[in-house]
């Protein structure tokens, strides 16, 4: 079979269409004829041999894709850690769902990684009524108070006050994503993102207070829109220098909820904002979750019922076939991109 493979971890340039063995199933996987597949920034991060636990070059390149299972013949969209961008893939049962009747095969592949982040970031920060599949299924509720007041009384209960987040890139696949559940739930969203046409785009999904970082310091747009509360959470994959500002931004026992490193620096942490606030970092990442039923089974609980009420879509601003790879790619890694890249495998 036809698959996109990062022959050497140097980069997008490294990618090159081969033939590779068809893929063996192992206990509980399917195989998945796929259609098309969903590039994220952690498969550039992969490409150079930036994203933890990537194998030794040469491996097939991609982790979300939509396509039929082989077995059942039914339209399916799902999550692989590996070997998505290519004819045909594997996948465990609880990494796949149904793909929405009314969905191109695009829109399903643009759909497991941006949507399960997003809830689950909303999740972290105690925003949702996430239900329990499991006994043991972790509890993150948590208490909103205006000016950072705290009912003594029950430090586990929620008030009335609405809720703020602020969520960096948001005019990316993660971020529209968020946007969209944000406005579901309620919340108050602050987004930074580098364009005005970008932000104009954000808009009309939900999005309240649009933030060009490079025209405005969002930690003072945010100081001054909020009266100097800060928000109740920050969605944050650049890293470097952003997670401290991110941490300033918080008002007290907020969350920052760190998802990646989009800059390739480290995180830095503002201990003194911690100490403060009684604020934290929590860190999220859905290659450790996707293995957990009891996180992922709940949220598709929640975020299906929404799909099928028609109050979620990816959002979709550019698709390519898989011979223009290198080009998705870099168009990533050059932040033009407006909500998700697609790659058609077919």
């Amino acid at each position: 079979m036809k698959a996109l493979i990062i022959t050497r971890l140097s980069g997008p340039d490294a990618l090159a269409i081969q033939d590779v063995p068809e893929p063996t199933p192992k206990s509980g996987q399917s195989v998945i004829r796929v259609t098309a597949g969903g590039l994220n920034f952690a498969d550039l991060m992969t490409t150079k041999g930036g994203y933890p636990g990537t194998p030794p070059a040469p491996l097939i390149a991609g982790r979300e894709f939509a396509g039929v299972e082989e077995s059942t013949g039914r339209r399916v969209m799902g999550y692989a850690q590996w070997s998505a961008f290519a004819e045909k893939t594997v996948a465990y049962s609880h990494m796949l769902w149904p793909t929405p009747a009314d969905w191109t095969d695009e829109q399903a592949a643009a759909f497991p990684v941006n949507f399960f982040t997003a809830y689950l970031a909303y999740w972290q920060s105690g925003m949702t009524q996430h239900p329990s599949s499991a006994p043991d299924a972790p509890s993150l509720s948590r208490s909103w108070r205006q000016g950072g007041e705290v009912d003594s009384g029950d430090l586990h209960s929620k008030s009335s006050a609405t809720p703020r987040v602020m969520i960096h890139a948001v005019a990316g696949g993660v971020g529209t994503a968020a946007v969209q559940i944000g406005r579901l739930l309620g919340v108050e969203m602050y987004g930074t993102s580098s364009s005005e046409e970008k932000l104009a785009r954000v808009k009309p999904l939900g999005l309240q207070h649009a933030i060009n970082y490079k025209q405005h310091d969002y930690e003072e747009v945010v100081r001054n829109l909020t009266h100097g509360k800060g928000v109740d959470s920050v969605f944050e994959m650049l890293g470097g220098e952003h997670t401290a500002k991110s941490l300033r931004c918080l008002r007290d026992f907020g969350r920052v909820i760190q998802y990646g490193t989009a800059t390739g620096k480290q995180p830095q942490i503002d201990l003194r904002a911690m100490y403060a606030k009684s604020a934290s970092v929590q860190g999220l990442w859905l290659t450790y979750l996707a293995q957990k039923r009891e996180v992922m089974e709940p949220a598709w609980t929640q975020l299906s019922q929404w799909v099928n009420e028609g109050k979620l879509t990816p959002q979709i601003g550019h698709v390519f076939v898989l011979h223009q790879a290198v080009e998705a790619y870099k168009l990533l890694q050059d932040g033009k991109n407006y909500g998700k890249v697609v790659l058609k495998i077919e």
